[in-house]
């Protein structure tokens, strides 16, 4: 299988930017930890904070569904739920 790549956009609700942070933050050192792992970066868009982009690889889709099973993902959608605006996740691969 080939290495997926997710570029996932979040933008947190105006209110809760702080709270929407925190969380994301929270799920970085677990998250790299994990099997199949080989990054995993969260960035804060500069000129509106309320946007959250993960830029994310792995290496192979099953890895990534194991990610998403995980106790740490799944109390970050349980503390997040209704403060996310939006979100936008694109799972990709490189084309050579």
């Amino acid at each position: 299988m080939s290495t997926v790549t997710v570029v996932a956009k979040v933008t947190a609700k105006s209110d809760a930017i702080e709270t929407v942070k925190a969380e994301l933050i929270k799920m970085l050192a677990p998250t790299r930890q994990e099997e199949g792992c080989i990054e995993y970066r969260l960035h804060q868009d500069n000129e509106n904070p309320a946007i959250f982009v993960f830029y994310e690889n792995w290496q192979n889709l099953t890895c990534l569904e194991q990610h998403m099973k995980s106790h740490h993902f799944q109390a970050y959608v349980a503390a997040v739920g209704d403060l996310i605006a939006d979100k936008v996740v694109h799972k990709m691969t490189e084309n050579v």
